[in-house]
């Protein structure tokens, strides 16, 4: 180091990792002054309470792993409220409809939704939501990779809150026409889709493909803890007899998480001023989206307070991204395996309140505490199937084995889980491991890997438009599988004929899935 200077660099792990500045010797005030003139001229592409906070560290870049870790527990909390924003819908259906007894004793339920048809129109609630949230996700995708992903997830999210508690404020306006309540819905599925393609799109930047599937299944698990931390919020609120302010809450705080993501989320690591991983959508070594290299083919080494500067392609197209290997197919795979996640989603505490077990009918806060438990095997599913597919380099043939498995569970839940508690809770969880495995698996692992496939050559801008394809074919399942219960629940009290629906498209994706299973078993080593 030369005597009248006080930065050094020094290396970073693996050789793929690049140098970063770091301070060796006591700052004077002339140097730290200068540092941080250079940090406040190279710091535009850090979040604003990132940058502040950097700054505060006079200048000194968090490290690599630490920014890995803000990007792990932002976009979990950014998901994580996204699905519990969804889920007083299904808590508070019984309070919005309730059954003869209920009424006997006092419920009044709310119109439109307390009349004979109410189970039709809660139905039509539903698929309005789901309806614009798979219509959203294909546009979604196409504009995320077009755009700053940070800012496109903070206007999803605060744009979602707002509709979520506008559909609770419809008890304080004393809102009864179904105009009202459609057009919440709608306007809150287009703007839920934001969510989606950007938080796989950001994991996908950071994580390379090694043990993606373990990861991105632990990771998943977002999905199933906000199922029950909205489902827990929604029966609480139901407790203190105020079924508008299980969306209020909800909603609120999706809004807040959506001004963490504003403040803090760094889309990528060269945004920060890191080469991305291997096997990442960002990846140098593609040639294309990657970091700048010198001339001598090494990666640039970014001052500390600067990100790196990088080229932006093109986003992908949707012809392009249908060209990737197994888009297609595990798009149509997706659309059966979210049919039925999504009914236990929407429908579960219904079913649970009007299903005696053990001789007892629970009430509707009760159903609602109860169905987290189909979450919580949910989290454990996720996990499994992210593991076993790494462990033999096989997601096709996890996602058909999970799925096949799933419908004996569902039949003997259906049939058994009605004889007493511990049954009931038993065969819940193990359901809800077997359905949600596959779901998480694809959405995650599966989307990542095909979104960084080698024929997109290192676009890094392809990610997000894959994994809205995937997940918006996937969506229309999942607006297909609420509607039926509704339009099956409306006609007839035989829950049988819902189930046989469920087994159908269990089976049906896991046929889907046949040929790319042969191909992965012809593929694996002989030992």
């Amino acid at each position: 180091c030369e005597d009248g200077g006080h930065w050094v660099r020094r290396a970073i792990g693996a050789s793929r990792r690049p140098f970063v500045i770091a301070d060796t010797a006591a700052d004077t005030g002339g140097s730290h002054a200068t540092a941080m003139e250079k940090f406040r001229s190279t710091s535009s592409r850090l979040p604003p309470a990132m940058a502040r906070f950097v700054a505060a560290r006079g200048g000194r870049n968090l490290t690599e792993s630490q920014y890995r870790m803000t990007v792990l527990v932002i976009t979990f909390l950014s998901y994580m409220m996204y699905h519990a924003s969804r889920k007083p819908p299904s808590i508070v259906k019984s309070v919005l409809n309730p059954t003869e007894e209920q009424r006997a004793l006092g419920e009044r339920g709310w119109a439109p939704f307390n009349g004979p048809d109410g189970n039709r129109l809660l139905g039509q609630t539903d698929v309005a939501f789901l309806a614009s949230y798979s219509i959203g996700m294909f546009f979604s995708g196409h504009i995320g990779d077009s755009m700053d992903l940070r800012v496109f997830l903070t206007y999803g999210m605060i744009g979602s809150g707002v509709f979520v508690c506008m559909f609770g404020m419809a008890r304080a306006w004393e809102r009864h026409d179904m105009f009202y309540f459609i057009f919440v819905q709608v306007c809150a599925g287009l703007f839920q889709s934001t969510g989606w393609p950007s938080v796989v799109s950001i994991m996908g930047n950071w994580f390379g493909k090694s043990k993606r599937g373990l990861i991105m299944g632990v990771w998943n698990a977002h999905t199933s803890v906000g199922n029950i931390v909205g489902s827990l919020i929604a029966s609480r609120m139901l407790r203190y007899g105020d079924w508008s302010a299980a969306f209020t809450v909800n909603g609120l705080l999706t809004v807040a998480v959506g001004l963490l993501v504003h403040g803090w989320l760094v889309v990528s690591p060269e945004d920060a001023g890191y080469q991305s991983p291997a096997g990442t959508a960002g990846d140098a070594s593609k040639g294309e989206g990657g970091i700048m290299a010198s001339s001598n083919g090494d990666a640039l080494n970014p001052a500390i307070e600067g990100a790196q500067q990088r080229r932006k392609p093109q986003a992908a197209g949707f012809a392009a991204a249908l060209k990737i290997p197994g888009v297609v197919t595990f798009s149509l795979c997706l659309f059966f395996t979210k049919l039925v996640a999504y009914t236990f989603l929407y429908w579960l505490p219904f079913y649970i309140e009007r299903t005696e077990i053990g001789g007892e009918y629970l009430t509707a806060a009760k159903a609602g505490e109860l169905s987290t438990l189909f979450d919580i095997g949910g989290v454990a599913g996720g996990i499994i199937a992210g593991y076993v597919s790494d462990r033999f380099n096989a997601r096709s043939l996890t996602s058909a084995g999970f799925v096949y498995l799933s419908i004996p569970v569902l039949y003997m839940y259906r049939e058994y889980g009605s004889m007493n508690m511990t049954a009931n809770v038993f065969l819940m969880i193990l359901a809800g491991a077997l359905v949600n495995g596959p779901y998480a698996l694809i959405t995650t692992a599966v989307s990542a890997d095909l979104g960084t496939h080698e024929s997109l050559k290192g676009n890094a801008r392809a990610l997000a438009t894959v994994t809205a394809i995937i997940d918006g074919t996937g969506s229309i399942g999942a607006a297909v599988g609420p509607f039926l219960v509704g339009y099956i629940s409306a006609h007839s009290n035989d829950w049988n004929h819902v189930f046989f629906m469920l087994y159908a498209a269990d089976l049906i994706a896991g046929l889907l899935l046949m040929k790319l299973v042969i191909k992965e078993i012809r593929q694996m080593p002989m030992r």
